[in-house]
């Protein structure tokens, strides 16, 4: 009997695994996002769909750990400096937010479904705290933790988790009806939240880096990776025990490894239990969808998902506005955050266990709060694909009229100042253009007089001075843009001399098909260049390394024309010594039509006869 319930365990595993495994790659290959994927594999493999597990909720006590070491993780990238630079935004913004969200919210409840002003306030302050997990699995997939805009949301996110301890003692409070035993009990908790707290921060500053000393002169990998667990779930069990949140715990402990010497290898050992259990907990959000409670009291929970996360989205938006914040930005931080949160279901349970709401009351919060989270992905994928782009902020900057110059530079980039600083040595006059607003002003403070404009726009090209140029550069990294630009210079400029800036080998024959006159791909020169240096590294005679670099680089020039002319297969041929390239140099110009049919048929010859059958 024993051996059938390891198994029975064992194959509830390998489900779980699966339904993430497959509905995973699906859905970002739909576009619809991860986080979505995993809700509605838990609503399959769940109670309401295949009823693989049928207490969701044990699921999710340990799909919490994954939250934990998201926080961990993102508490080492907060140097204390970097957080102390954020208290404006974590006490002044987020508490701006919460608090007009929690007053908005408590009188929508109370005047809309009629629920007493106690409920109300309960079932509104629960739907105010934002879901962590989702919001910040959706900023990393988009890249924007370390952006200014990213970087407001996790303040406000922090500053909802520390919120979360005043509101369950005043739960408690309401519950308890304030009497002087229960007002002493809360505040010795109160005391000991905070010793908990102070004890965390002394053991992170004094004790932290002497005991990861300690283990990496033991040099035993597994140990470090066993420390690493013990030290961001050891301080989220501390801080859950002194009634404080354990994420919050993790964050902390996080925050004073931040500038450790062992972060990246801590951030290394984390990183795939943090991801597989942060999957765990959306896949127990959506087993925890309960489709019998939706139904029964369907008009509620779904005005309820709809007046909360318009009222929420409503107001994030005024107050980002009220912030300074743009409207793009405004907006999308509306979208992002309009979910209630992972920790809503633990106020509402507090509420519960207090007496202030009943269970089916909890049931129909829950709900409502799970279908939010549901939600969330679908609103980020209508905002990205509706919304108005962003427009830059051009005050202050000037457009090309009529400018003169020997040299007219499109893209003033990393590769474009390179590109730029023998030209302006020799005297030559360099008209630049860019599209970057900010990066414009930022080469103003290095003297650089830079144009704003977009280039695929004819008539900025002509202001820019293409018909009097001596030589056209483009140097962008947008292979589209880049391609139109050649065309429309080669069009309406044929006596300008064209050199692009190429990204790869197969963007290369479009600008030359294009009729560019020179390109480079952008890191063939540098990769040659290194692949030299690590030959003498490895003892080669200088002479030697330079001389097969130099037989390598014609290789692939050879290999380059083929492709040009009669595809790869012909290129493979070339090496074997089945194709002349010199015949398709001359062919590659278009100058001579049977020239170059000659050697497209000459080289798909060579291409199949490599190919055996």
């Amino acid at each position: 009997m024993a051996v059938e319930g390891h198994a029975t365990d064992l194959a509830k595993v390998v489900v779980l695994l699966a339904a993430g495994v497959v509905a995973v790659p699906l859905f970002k290959r739909i576009g619809l996002g991860s986080v979505l994927g995993y809700l509605v594999a838990g609503l399959a493999i769940g109670p309401f769909g295949f009823g693989f597990f049928s207490d969701s909720q044990a699921v999710l006590h340990i799909a919490e750990l994954g939250v934990v070491m998201f926080l961990f993780v993102i508490g080492l990238e907060m140097q204390p400096s970097r957080l102390w630079d954020m208290r404006k935004d974590i006490f002044g913004l987020g508490a701006l937010q919460v608090g007009c969200c929690i007053a908005a919210l408590t009188v929508v409840a109370h005047f809309l479904f009629g629920y007493a002003p106690v409920i109300a306030f309960v079932a509104g302050t629960g739907f105010v705290l934002t879901s962590t997990a989702i919001v910040m699995q959706m900023l990393q997939e988009r890249n924007a933790v370390s952006a200014v805009k990213g970087q407001k949301i996790v303040a406000i996110l922090l500053f909802e988790d520390l919120a979360i301890v005043p509101l369950l003692a005043i739960v408690a409070f309401l519950g308890g009806g304030g009497e002087a035993v229960g007002l002493t009990e809360r505040l010795t908790s109160i005391a000991i939240a905070v010793g908990a707290l102070a004890a965390l921060i002394l053991a992170g500053r004094y004790l932290l880096n002497p005991l990861f000393r300690v283990l990496a002169a033991a040099n035993a990998r597994e140990v470090m990776t066993a420390a690493a667990l013990l030290v961001v779930l050891g301080s989220a069990l501390a801080m859950q025990l002194s009634g404080l949140s354990m994420a919050m715990g993790a964050f902390l402990a996080g925050v004073l490894l931040s500038e450790s010497s062992f972060r990246h290898q801590l951030e290394a050992d984390i990183e795939p239990f943090r991801g597989i259990l942060l999957g765990l907990f959306f896949l127990g959000v959506g087993m925890a969808i309960d489709l019998s409670v939706i139904a029964k009291n369907l008009p509620v929970v779904l005005a309820g998902v709809v007046v909360f996360m318009t009222a929420k989205a409503g107001l994030i938006y005024l107050v980002a506005r009220f912030a300074k914040a743009s409207r793009a930005e405004a907006l999308e931080r509306a979208v992002l955050m309009a979910q209630g949160g992972e920790f809503a279901f633990v106020l509402y349970a507090a509420a519960r266990a207090a007496g202030l709401i009943d269970g089916e009351t909890n049931a129909i919060l829950g709900a409502t709060i799970i279908l939010s989270m549901v939600l969330t992905p679908l609103m980020v994928i209508l905002h990205d694909r509706f919304a108005p782009k962003p427009q830059p902020d051009t005050e202050g900057l000037s457009g090309p009229e009529n400018v003169e110059g020997s040299v007219l530079m499109v893209g003033f980039g990393r590769f474009g100042q390179i590109v730029s600083q023998p030209l302006l040595a020799r005297g030559y006059t360099v008209s630049l253009i860019d599209k970057n607003a900010e990066f414009i002003r930022d080469a103003a403070d290095f003297g650089f007089k830079v144009y704003y404009g977009d280039a695929s726009r004819p008539e900025i090209l002509h202001a820019a001075g293409a018909a009097t140029a001596r030589a056209i550069l483009i140097m962008i990294d947008d292979k589209d843009a880049a391609l139109k630009i050649a065309e429309h210079v080669r069009h309406e400029y044929p006596l300008v001399p064209v050199l692009a800036r190429a990204f790869d080998r197969g963007h290369a024959i479009d600008l030359i098909q294009a009729g560019v006159d020179f390109q480079m791909r952008e890191t063939v020169e540098s990769a040659f260049r290194f692949g030299e240096e690590t030959l003498r590294v490895l003892g080669e005679a200088p002479d030697v390394a330079a001389s097969i670099v130099e037989e390598t680089r014609e290789i692939d020039r050879q290999r380059f024309e083929l492709d040009l002319v009669g595809g790869i297969y012909a290129g493979r041929a070339l090496i074997r010594g089945n194709a002349q390239p010199a015949d398709l140099v001359a062919a590659r110009t278009g100058r001579d039509r049977a020239a170059r049919d000659a050697a497209r048929e000459a080289a798909q010859a060579a291409g199949a006869a490599e190919t055996p059958g």
